[in-house]
């Protein structure tokens, strides 16, 4: 039995996979009996002798989507024409990769008398999921908001899941944005545009009490960060967690 919070290699079969937004699939693994790690960590996954590779070779890291609770490991992922994807896409059920981890310190922080505010779009979501069933499971104090921006209902990974989860946790709220509702073929009953400052304001009383975290692309990882501090927040209550894609 390794020691808890170690780093370690493992060898996972795929269990399933399932598309939980448009372009966006889900990868479900075995979750070794001994392996831990903290809500929000990431983790290295390896194809073993793939048929098909490219520059960037064989493993990604990926955020670990599922909670600490949950039986499966989760990851989740923007489908794109890559020799990665394309094999992830591809391969039996059944099929072993590699794994390696945990890695990374993005985790909910311990002041309950703090609220956490999560500031996130599209695939940035994930290490948020993982955050926020893990904090609903064990009844934890802290006042969690998520501000989840995309297109379209149809983009969004675990839209329903992260909804629903209001109903079973009394200290989180769901604020939701769609910023491409002329193209969707479902209803949207909330905020449509861009997250900003004012809209943060009407949920949060006090800007400079919340623990921000903020996750997505670059670009929009940057554009939180400066309406933050022009807000007022200090870098030291911003923890960021910038995806790349490939």
């Amino acid at each position: 039995m390794r020691e808890k919070g170690v780093m370690a290699n493992y060898k996972l079969k795929l269990k399933n996979r399932e598309e939980i937004a448009q372009g966006t699939m889900a990868f479900f693994f075995e979750k070794p009996s001994d392996f831990d790690f903290k809500a929000g960590q990431f983790a290295r996954f390896t194809l073993i002798d793939p048929p098909e590779t490219d520059a960037k070779g064989n493993g990604r890291t990926f955020t670990i989507a599922s909670a600490p609770y949950e039986d499966d490991l989760m990851i989740a992922t923007r489908l794109r024409d890559t020799a990665f994807k394309r094999v992830m896409g591809t391969i039996r059920l059944g099929t072993e990769i590699s794994f390696k981890g945990p890695y990374g310190s993005l985790s909910l922080h311990d002041d309950a008398t703090r609220p956490a505010v999560f500031l996130t779009g599209g695939i940035g979501i994930t290490p948020f999921r993982s955050m926020l069933l893990q904090a609903a499971k064990d009844r934890l104090a802290h006042r969690l908001f998520l501000f989840y921006s995309n297109r379209r209902p149809e983009d969004a990974a675990f839209l329903r899941e992260l909804i629903e989860l209001e109903s079973e946790s009394q200290n989180y709220k769901f604020i939701g944005y769609m910023t491409g509702m002329s193209n969707s073929k479902q209803s949207w009953q909330g905020e449509t545009g861009y997250i900003n400052r004012e809209m943060i304001a009407r949920m949060i009383d006090d800007l400079l009490s919340p623990v921000y975290y903020v996750a997505g692309p670059q670009a929009m990882v940057a554009a939180m960060q400066k309406m933050l501090n022009d807000a007022g927040v200090s870098d030291e209550n911003i923890r960021v967690e910038e995806f790349g894609g490939y």
